[in-house]
């Protein structure tokens, strides 16, 4: 016999209208309630029509379920089956068969229940879709309670703050707030999201890792209600703006960069002629000195031009922009003569590791000037340490690239100091010992072949500068590829003329003294 007070407790349930009905053996309604009637897509006029007529009944795989109850005499269940009634409304139905047993044990009748799911696993569903976007967004999400205590977080939030959820959970906002956002900006925010008529706000605040490194990011913050309308739970959305900072400033260094290469090859080629006659000069007075300390005087101001000459060079390299005249060079012997050309200026305590993953490769590129690169890198590796570490000079493959990098176990840099390292003439070096032209003239001989030189950097631990060039020819006229880091700025100075002088032109001798040499 059929469970009758699950039946009754069904029926009365005002939660949840159950649809009931007593069909005979053929399925025809010998009675059914209002709800039965209404999901059928009916009226009273079903009633003694056979189930089995309607398609819909068929389609929604109900058939083989009144059939199997009729024939086992046991309950039959089919949850969620898509049912079109007749009004032409769609609907998921859960439904259950029962059969009612006569007193020979023959199935007499079949209470038939339809109970609407429609909603439920359309709301179940929706409810996983948002979840889901909340573990997998690339932005932060927090939610917190009225009180502004943190409920849950996000992967992305432990991604960018450094902190585990559990870390989290129960502790307030402050924990990843930054000092430098002013205290009118969170007491503008929590009026604003506490207002009943509003409960949102957004804007643009200063957040803090567990590493004290600052995350400007754009927050948007939205009020969630119970069911009486009232404010229960926070959801807060922070966009990190980290890397559009970083990209904004590397497009200002870039202007700046360019504007200085300018001015700078403009300088360095109004210098060339005053100081070819300063050699000549200072040359005529040494051969025609009346005493010996005249003459060293004069070997004095011919030394002095040489410096002078060796920051004139520096400068036309920094600001003249040609399209390098490139061979096929294979990269490993050239790593490997980098090395050894500042072998005399490697201390004793630093040890030289390579691990070059290039065996056989060839690249287009300006064998000298790409040596050029190499050797200043790896002489600041060396000065960056107090004669003991190590260098690590690694080359790989990456796709159409070849990246070639270069670490040293050094101090590292400090953030006052990376966002200036290829900026021309800037230098922590001893007065006498930099220009300040090596990584600037190094960056534009990079970006000059398409390449990128970027740099890493953890106090402490070391520096690691990276070179990166293509594998195949940078077209005549193409534009060099950017910077891929922001401490790698792209820019292209203008051509500015050849020099038309220069004390080696003008000396009859050709001395090997030169303003540039």
């Amino acid at each position: 016999m059929w469970n009758v007070p699950r039946f009754v407790g069904a029926i009365n349930d005002p939660d949840r209208p159950i649809g009931v009905a007593v069909l005979d053996r053929r399925a025809r309604l010998n009675s059914a309630n209002a709800a039965m009637l209404e999901l059928l897509g009916g009226g009273p006029d079903l009633l003694g029509t056979s189930l089995l007529e309607l398609a819909e009944f068929a389609d929604a795989g109900l058939q083989p379920a009144f059939e199997r109850a009729l024939r086992e005499g046991q309950a039959s269940t089919v949850r969620a089956t898509r049912y079109k009634n007749r009004a032409g409304k769609e609907l998921l139905l859960d439904a259950e068969l029962h059969p009612i047993l006569s007193a020979d044990g023959d199935v007499h009748e079949v209470v038939l229940l339809f109970s609407d799911v429609t909603a439920g696993p359309y709301q179940a569903g929706r409810a996983a879709m948002f979840y889901q976007a909340f573990l997998h967004s690339s932005n932060a999400i927090e939610i917190t309670d009225r009180d502004g205590v943190y409920v849950d977080v996000n992967p992305a939030f432990e991604r960018i703050y450094g902190y585990r959820r559990d870390e989290v959970v129960g502790q307030r906002p402050r924990l990843i707030s930054s000092p430098k956002t002013p205290r009118q900006v969170f007491t503008d925010m929590w009026a604003a999201i506490s207002d009943p008529a509003r409960g949102e706000w957004a804007g643009e605040i200063i957040n803090v890792d567990r590493n004290g490194r600052e995350h400007p990011v754009v927050l948007e913050i939205s009020g969630l209600r119970n069911a009486q309308g009232e404010l229960a739970y926070f959801v807060g959305v922070a966009t990190d703006l980290t890397e559009l900072k970083l990209l904004q400033l590397q497009s200002i260094r870039a202007e700046r960069l360019a504007s200085l290469g300018q001015l700078a090859a403009g300088v360095a080629h109004e210098l060339n002629t005053p100081l070819a006659n300063i050699m000549l000069i200072a040359e005529s007075l040494r051969r025609r000195a009346p005493s010996a300390w005249v003459s060293s005087r004069a070997e004095s101001v011919m030394g002095q031009v040489d410096v002078a000459s060796r920051v004139v060079a520096g400068l036309l390299d920094f600001g003249r922009y040609h399209a390098p005249l490139t061979e096929s060079v294979e990269l490993n012997p050239l790593i490997e003569e980098s090395i050894r050309f500042v072998r005399g200026k490697r201390p004793s305590g630093v040890k030289v590791v390579t691990a070059l993953n290039t065996e056989g490769l060839s690249i287009p590129a300006n064998r000298v000037q790409l040596l050029q690169v190499l050797v200043n890198i790896l002489s600041n590796a060396y000065d960056a340490m107090d004669d003991h570490g190590q260098v690590r000079i690694e080359s790989r493959i990456d796709g159409d690239w070849v990246e070639i990098a270069i670490s040293d176990t050094g101090p590292g840099i400090p953030d006052a100091v990376l966002p200036h390292i290829f900026e021309p003439f800037f230098t922590t070096k001893t007065d006498g010992k930099g220009t300040g032209l090596g990584l600037a003239i190094c960056h534009g001989i990079v970006t000059g072949h398409g390449g990128t030189l970027s740099v890493r950097t953890e106090l402490g631990k070391g520096t690691t500068f990276t070179v990166r060039l293509p594998l195949v020819p940078l077209k005549a006229g193409a534009p060099a590829a950017a910077a891929s880091t922001p401490i790698s700025s792209a820019h292209r100075p203008p051509r500015v003329k050849p020099r038309t002088a220069s004390p080696r032109d003008a000396h009859p001798r050709g001395r090997r003294r030169s303003a540039v040499p």
